[in-house]
């Protein structure tokens, strides 16, 4: 595509969050090499139109904290577990993005030195200014908080303009649209509503502190090709949450 030809977006700096799930394609567990490629391309599309990126991978295709604890695993030790996955999800992504010539580091909040950098927020901050795209791996870096609090939260720590949340479907509904035809599409709603109407947006921790921080949700459909270049360039059907 030609410079000419390059949708035009008002984002400078946007944070990018993902479900493990997302990696999985077709499979039932683990990682689908061509959906990596898949999700690095739209990824890479984006980079092209200058948008400075960040992301967060989930780690669910390999191991979810919630339900290694609900097996009887201790809670603490199972979202360590869990924050791991999303390491391995986070360098299979870099390896995608690098082979398509897109500069990328993973920054993990638990220390992995051989494997990707530690947390220091002005040199993730470089690192954005360089272009290079930065995968926020290992969560927090602490139990009991959801790889959507730690995309939020890295989202305002760099300074984001939107997080932008890739889903199966093109936006927040009423109901699950893939079980309930009369399922109702909202365009734009509001932080509160999501909390009062309890819709699975994100868990009510991540909501609360974009609501605190004046942080839009974009929800938008990652099953689209294209989608999340044309989202950013204001065009398809998504949802935005917002005060």
């Amino acid at each position: 595509m030609s410079n000419a030809e390059t949708p035009r977006t008002t984002f400078k700096r946007v944070m990018l969050k993902i479900s493990g799930e997302a990696l999985m394609g077709d499979a039932t567990y683990g990682l689908h090499p061509p959906t990596v490629e898949r999700i690095a391309r739209e990824v890479q599309s984006v980079h092209d139109m200058g948008v400075e990126i960040c992301m967060v991978i989930g780690g669910g295709n390999i191991f979810r904290g919630l339900q290694g604890s609900a097996q009887g695993m201790e809670r603490t030790t199972a979202d360590y577990m869990g924050m791991l996955a999303t390491v391995m999800n986070a360098l299979a992504m870099q390896s995608a993005l690098e082979s398509l010539g897109v500069y990328c580091r993973v920054i993990s909040a638990i220390r992995m030195d051989e494997v990707a950098e530690p947390y220091i927020r002005r040199r993730a901050v470089r690192h954005l200014e360089k272009k290079r795209v930065c995968i926020f791996a290992a969560g927090t870096g602490n139990p009991y908080f959801t790889t959507d609090t730690a995309a939020t939260l890295r989202a305002n720590e760099m300074a984001c303009e939107a997080i932008f949340k890739g889903t199966k479907v093109d936006g927040v509904y009423d109901k699950d649209p893939m079980t309930h035809e009369d399922a109702v599409h909202y365009p734009d709603i509001t932080y509160d509503e999501v909390l009062s109407k309890h819709l699975k947006v994100m868990d009510a921790s991540a909501i609360a502190l974009a609501r605190d921080n004046n942080l839009p949700i974009i929800v938008f459909s990652l099953e689209e090709p294209g989608g999340f270049r044309g989202i950013l360039a204001g065009q398809g059907t998504y949802t935005r949450v917002h005060d």
